[in-house]
């Protein structure tokens, strides 16, 4: 799997850059990239965010500082599929310090700081800050400080 075009902060650790598809994205300063994780074009990833294997992150999702991305997790950018034009693609933001759930599906919103995503979770709407999210849809079941 390639890595090209990528804009890398310092001390960022790919143990497996053989295992990865990076392309066109922004990995800030001392984040992890797990194996068999793809970032697309047009992503970025604040300094010290760690994303576990088998996650998927495409174009025009924004994540924050300090943010933990579990296993297999999924980003997608367009709510209705047989839309192809990359202009019809939706914006995901993730603030700084949230964490995200193995295996959650993340659709196009805006993820506040600090908030919780369980894993398995389908998130189709925005997420206030500090807040729990579970289930499918994701609903809030607390707060947290």
């Amino acid at each position: 799997m390639p890595i090209k075009n990528v804009k890398f902060g310092k001390g960022v650790k790919i143990p497996f850059p053989e295992l990865v598809n990076l392309y066109g994205c922004k990995i800030g300063d001392h984040c992890f990239i797990g194996p068999f994780v793809e970032i697309q074009n047009d992503a970025a990833l604040g300094a010290g965010t760690r994303v576990q294997s088998h996650s998927f992150i495409c174009s025009k999702v924004k994540i924050g500082k300090d943010v933990f991305v579990g296993h297999g997790v999924v980003f997608i950018n367009d709510r209705y599929p047989v839309r192809r034009d990359p202009k019809d693609w939706e914006e995901t933001v993730i603030g700084d310090k949230a964490v995200i759930g193995s295996n959650a599906t993340i659709l196009p919103c805006k993820i506040g700081k600090g908030a919780v995503v369980g894993a398995g979770a389908v998130v189709t709407k925005d997420v206030p800050p500090r807040k729990t999210v579970v289930g499918n849809p994701a609903r809030q079941i607390g707060k947290h400080s």
